[in-house]
């Protein structure tokens, strides 16, 4: 498969930039009706982009953000893109009960059918928060009717991350024995580790460079890149709270060259929906034989 015939995953987390896990300042959903928002100026920079570009992608829009900004969801899918679920509160699953997680995905579900958007075909967990012991997650998104999952991370992070192929695979960790269509992370080899390379900090602190080379790798697997990036992500006046170090880093580096790079990114390589990506991929082809 040659590599300009490969085509790559080009996905969004439509959050706000105070949907963060595990950062005190705001942990607190009852504060943030009263916080500032980038959502809707970012996002509506992102479709203008992929206007300009005829691109087609896939938006895992948070129930919270559909249930305040329902115009914005409808915005998304007026301009043919993909419309998928990001749980409602975004909190981590592994850290949910069945209960629990099952009300928040009927919750979310609820909120984008309620901005006008009937079908919505995926799901992706915050921060990839399916890891081994959260395999029930599975049942429930397969009970509500989705069709493809997108929270798998095949290397060790911070939140966990779950063994798995590398690239779009019949997924059979569900408890009930039932499959769903999965697709994961990406991830490259470099210095003899394994990282991620295509969204997020990851994407923003990495020279160009380095992320082809991510391309190359997995373009050479005969793998579609997963790209998943948040309107955050290109907010250089995104507002800033107390956090680790750590997290400060990875929260604000690489704001001021994301949108650049981003448009380099979208003329070197051809993208389109997640559904698309997997729907094509030979490894969804039930008559395939498997590995």
């Amino acid at each position: 498969m040659a590599e300009r015939d490969i085509t790559h995953a080009l996905s969004f987390d439509i959050e706000d930039w105070f949907h963060m896990v595990e950062i005190e300042a705001v942990n607190d959903p009852k504060t943030w009706d009263g916080l500032p928002s980038i959502v809707e100026r970012e996002t509506e920079w992102i479709l203008e982009t992929l206007r300009e570009r005829r691109v087609r992608a896939t938006f895992f829009v948070l129930g919270w953000i559909a249930d305040r900004y329902p115009g914005l969801v409808k915005s998304i899918a007026s301009e043919g893109h993909e419309v998928s679920s990001h749980s409602f509160w975004h909190r981590r699953v592994d850290q949910l009960d069945p209960e629990t997680f099952r009300k928040d995905m009927q919750d979310s579900l609820d909120a984008i059918r309620a901005a006008g958007v009937d079908h919505c075909p995926g799901f992706r967990a915050p921060t990839f928060s399916i890891v081994p012991g959260s395999e029930w997650a599975i049942d429930t998104l397969l009970d509500l009717g989705f069709e493809y999952d997108a929270s798998l991370f095949p290397t060790a992070r911070e939140h966990g991350g779950y063994p798995c192929p590398l690239g779009p695979h019949v997924c059979e960790i569900a408890p009930s024995g039932r499959s769903i269509s999965e697709l994961p992370m990406s991830i490259m080899r470099f210095m003899g580790r394994t990282t991620a390379f295509s969204g997020g900090g990851f994407f923003r602190l990495f020279p160009r460079s380095l992320i082809a080379r991510g391309f190359r790798q997995c373009e050479a697997a005969g793998n579609p890149v997963s790209v998943y990036l948040h309107p955050r992500d290109f907010a250089v006046d995104t507002p800033r709270v107390p956090m680790p170090a750590t997290r400060k880093f990875k929260c604000y580096v690489g704001l001021k060259t994301a949108r650049d790079k981003f448009r380099w990114m979208l003329d070197r390589w051809k993208f389109d929906s997640c559904s698309e990506v997997l729907r094509h991929h030979p490894a969804m082809d039930p008559s395939a034989p498997h590995s």
